[in-house]
């Protein structure tokens, strides 16, 4: 039976606050009325994380938290005082992380490794130097200036060879081993003698790389790899000649910085890898996996594959089973191949699981009503709660005040349309690049599209993608809704009006979204027709996420209160009956939906909205005060810079031991910066005034 939460209490694990922590506070829980704890991701994470969505193995307690002992223990615990527990499950990504065991198989043995089909890489990118390689966009600088300034590091341990920056580790593919491991190795043969049992050893293992097994040999391939670390271990612990040569090999691979040449072997060893380390920016111009949003170090699952979604899910499924998790909190679900798919899937498995989605509806947006859930996790309700708040009679004069103010009178609609331009260019022209080739795959072989230059359809995808209003459709091989199919309707007929000169394209991509198949496709291109949306609804939530809540939300300042995850800061405030109509309809399509009034995402807490709230009923008060606040901010800024004029102009006797009369100093600086020294009163009263034998500034 469904156990629907009436009250949640959200609880953000780390390693400062665990289960023991939580479970101290179960009966003050209990206590208050709380009927479901709400946990953010528990599950094995990168050390130190305080958050928990840099998930490294999805079928293991973090032991940060108390493990799998202190799990249960507050399981028990919480049925005790019969408090359910509603848990944060993450399936869109995972830590690009030398702790993901399963990344690390990636990196390490690439279209050979078993997790190959895990992560969402396109290892037939058309790239050259990341085709068949992984892209790998964590330097500091330049891939070249950080190879020759020695930061990246060949090291060996007992899992092997692998290339180290800093804290990131990365494994080398077996089969390029032989190139450290043969570096003159005539200086071993010399030293230990070419009959040497350890010689002979080292001789074994290196012959055994030659014949690595690989493709459907698999499960042969991992023994025998496993064979040769082992032994190479015995050799390194057992033969300190052995140690010392591959010591000695490892710093010449190493290379001496301010010798360029020297790095020549290292950088023809990190060629052969399947993983390609760049500067960081390179992951937004040229990028062959898909990202959380544009952070580089949390790389995308496709857990559209039934076997990613069994083997990433089977131990959260279990807790369901054993009624530890009464509940299902979904993260990120619109980067999602096939959200209706994924969901489908934990029902099957889960029927009478509480599952509620994260997912941010626009003002007049409606949720999938074929969707097997509850609801969502309430961004929709905070922002009609916080909206009831705001006066909406006052809107012309309350922007009258802020456009005044700022000397713009630039709308919010046309920040949102250039931001989410920007973001394109900025950080996600790699995935948009991505798209488009995609698309031009596909055109080639149609007649009427063949025409269509990689130019001319990026236009048009960028126009689509900055002029689309919600986070994602839902256009499925099962097909569209109607919104969906309005929405895209309007989309392209304002990208036709924006960009004629690209109207065919816009027509060709309006086909697409339509599903209006010829009846000449063939299955496959009609596949590939899919995939292309499906692909394409992927990205066009981050792009909302990173154009609007986190630029210009930031930028658009009118009434901060209004500024939150899922609101939208153009629309002033709701009207009670608006606001009755809402829970009217979600009472009867969603009513165990949860209603939020603040969550772990919002950027402000409810208390401070609803005081900026107030200033939405005095328009008049909120000009005075932006003023008096204005000036106040500047004095302050003077201050600051008289100080630092100060102290730069009198270094010589503002030093330790040298007194100094404070209105001597202050009157020779009013002298010398007459129009900064504006700020007089206000450094007078930081600097309290001494008798001169006692005023000794420290430098």
């Amino acid at each position: 039976m469904m156990q629907i939460p009436l009250a949640t209490y959200r609880i953000q694990f780390h390693a400062g606050f665990n289960f023991q922590a939580a479970q101290a506070i179960v009966p003050y829980l209990a206590e208050l009325g709380i009927s479901d704890l709400y946990a953010s991701p528990i599950f094995t994470a990168r050390t130190g994380s305080t958050h928990g969505y840099d998930s490294v193995n999805p079928s293991e307690i973090n032991p940060e938290l108390g493990g799998a002992a202190g799990f249960e223990a507050l399981s028990i615990d919480l049925k005790h005082h019969r408090i359910g527990w509603l848990q944060d499950i993450v399936p869109n990504h995972m830590a690009f992380d030398s702790q993901n065991y399963m990344l690390v198989d990636v990196l390490e043995n690439g279209p050979d490794s078993h997790y190959r089909d895990f992560f969402d890489i396109d290892w037939n990118h058309y790239y050259g130097g990341i085709k068949g390689r992984v892209l790998a966009p964590f330097l500091g600088k330049f891939y070249g200036d950080c190879l020759e300034s020695g930061e990246l590091q060949l090291k060996y341990t007992q899992s092997g060879l692998s290339i180290n920056y800093y804290n990131l580790c990365f494994p080398l593919r077996i089969e390029s081993y032989s190139h450290v491991l043969m570096y003159d190795l005539a200086r071993l043969r010399e030293k230990l003698g070419r009959n040497h049992p350890n010689f002979v050893k080292l001789l074994g293992a290196l012959y055994m790389l030659k014949y690595i097994p690989s493709g459907e040999e698999g499960r042969e391939r991992y023994d025998q790899i496993l064979f040769i670390k082992r032994m190479l271990w015995e050799l390194w612990n057992d033969s300190p000649e052995v140690k010392q040569f591959i010591e000695e090999n490892i710093q010449v691979f190493n290379g001496e910085p301010g010798n360029s040449e020297s790095f020549n072997l290292l950088d023809s060893l990190l060629s052969e890898q399947f993983f390609r380390l760049s500067y960081w920016k390179v992951g937004n111009e040229e990028l062959n996996y898909r990202r959380f949003f544009t952070v580089n170090e949390l790389i995308s699952l496709r857990v559209e594959d039934e076997k990613v979604f069994d083997a990433t899910h089977r131990f959260i499924l279990e807790q369901v089973s054993q009624g530890k998790f009464t509940g299902l909190r979904v993260d990120h679900i619109d980067g999602l191949y096939n959200p209706v798919q994924y969901i489908s899937r934990i029902r099957e498995h889960s029927p009478d699981v509480y599952l509620i989605v994260e997912k941010i509806l626009e003002p007049h947006e409606e949720l999938p009503l074929n969707w097997s859930i509850q609801g969502t996790t309430g961004y929709d309700f905070m922002s009609k709660v916080n909206g009831l708040f705001c006066q909406q009679a006052n809107q012309l004069d309350f922007s009258a005040v802020y456009y005044q103010f700022i000397g713009n009178s630039t709308p919010c609609e046309a920040l949102i349309d250039e931001n989410k331009r920007l973001i394109i260019g900025k950080h996600m022209a790699g995935d948009i690049d991505n798209l488009a080739h995609l698309l031009k795959q596909i055109s080639d072989r149609y007649r009427y599209a063949s025409d269509f230059t990689m130019y001319g359809l990026k236009r048009a995808l960028v126009e689509i993608l900055t002029l689309f209003p919600v986070y994602r459709t839902y256009i499925s091989q099962e097909g569209a809704r109607k919104a969906d199919q309005e929405l895209i309707r309007q989309v392209i007929e304002e990208a036709k009006e924006n960009i004629p000169n690209f109207i065919n394209e816009l027509c060709f991509i309006e086909k697409f979204l339509s599903l209006e198949f010829d009846d000449r496709l063939t299955e496959e291109d009609k596949d590939q027709w899919l995939h292309f949306i499906m692909r394409l609804q992927q990205f066009t939530g981050p792009l909302m996420a990173k154009g609007v809540e986190d630029t210009v939300m930031y930028v658009y300042n009118r009434l901060l209160s209004l500024n939150e995850v899922g609101s939208n800061p153009g629309e002033f405030g709701v009207s009670a009956e608006d606001f009755h109509t809402f829970n009217q309809n979600r009472c009867t399509q969603w009513p165990h939906a949860m209603n939020a009034t603040a969550t772990h995402d919002t950027k402000r807490g409810e208390d401070v909205r609803t005081r900026l709230n107030v200033l939405s009923e005095l328009p008049e008060v909120a000009y005075q005060r932006l003023h008096s606040t204005s000036t106040m901010a500047a004095q302050v800024a003077l201050a600051a810079q008289v100080k630092q004029l100060i102290m730069t102009h009198f270094s010589p006797r503002y030093a330790p031991g040298n007194a100094i009369v404070l209105d001597d100093l202050l009157a020779e600086a009013k002298a010398i910066f007459p129009r900064t020294m504006m700020a007089h009163d206000f450094f007078t009263y930081e600097i309290p005034r001494r008798q001169p034998a006692e005023l000794a500034v420290a430098s």
